[in-house]
């Protein structure tokens, strides 16, 4: 289903009747209509876009939220520069690469990159997925403190690997990914994404061939997250790992990252 129209298991809800005309406009984009019997929601409201999954026991709402929540705490008190993730990318004195996250998700590991100085290109394949990170996007250019961040956020919707194999222009200097994987921290945020998401996107089965992609374009490093007890991906191994308490960056060097 990933690069396919959405199945009818999604039903449509505006949450005020305000909304119903841009509802419409993401309905036809999408290709999704009213069904009762549907699992999940696509629903816009005031708070923007999000999806929910339907019945007694489902978990909340999610929504790309760039302003608030858990993205704004972490930008404010995440550690700066000194963030693996940032050690990863080669953020250093100096060097704010250029960087491509052929995996976007929700666009967080994008946002925290780019509000480290680094020009961000984000693709999503799953098209829902990529509508609520580009509501959020939208969303949040209207942010005095935030809207010069997300200004250095581009999205493309679309399978990564193809995307790579005709890219045109300077290739990414740092290419970032973070293939789905069955085995994610525990987090109830994390937890409740996957509970959604995972119906929508499954597993990564072309992990290997992402790599290669990734490879064959940067033109300076890529880097893989992976949970930490996870294998490398099938192909070239890494040169070296940066290792957290629950995830750990592959680092495959290409060229040194120079200011």
């Amino acid at each position: 289903m990933s690069d396919e129209r959405l199945s009818a298991r999604i039903t449509l809800a505006a949450l005020e009747p305000s909304y119903l005309p841009a509802l419409a406009l993401w309905a036809e984009r999408l290709g999704l209509v009213v069904d009762p019997e549907a699992e999940f929601a696509l629903q816009l409201g005031a708070a923007g876009l999000q999806f929910v999954e339907l019945g007694p026991q489902a978990p909340g709402a999610v929504r790309v939220d760039f302003v608030e929540g858990a993205v704004a705490h972490r930008r404010l008190f995440g550690g700066g520069s000194g963030q693996m993730i940032a050690k990863a990318v080669g953020v250093q004195p100096g060097v704010r690469p250029q960087v491509l996250d052929a995996t976007a998700g929700l666009g967080r590991d994008a946002f925290v990159l780019a509000s480290l100085g680094c020009n961000m290109t984000l693709i999503e394949r799953q098209p829902l997925i990529a509508a609520l990170l580009e509501d959020g996007l939208a969303r949040a250019r209207g942010d005095r403190e935030v809207g010069p961040i997300v200004a250095q956020m581009r999205l493309l919707q679309g399978n990564a690997i193809e995307l790579m194999a005709v890219w045109s222009g300077e290739p990414p200097q740092v290419i970032y990914l973070d293939p789905m994987f069955p085995h994610r921290d525990k987090t109830a945020l994390v937890k409740k994404e996957m509970r959604l998401f995972r119906p929508l996107a499954g597993a990564d089965q072309d992990a290997p061939a992402l790599l290669a992609a990734a490879l064959a374009l940067a033109s300076h490093r890529v880097v893989v997250k992976r949970p930490r007890k996870a294998p490398c991906i099938e192909g070239p191994k890494p040169s070296y790992a940066l290792e957290g308490k629950s995830s750990r960056y592959d680092i495959y060097p290409k060229k040194a990252l120079k200011g």
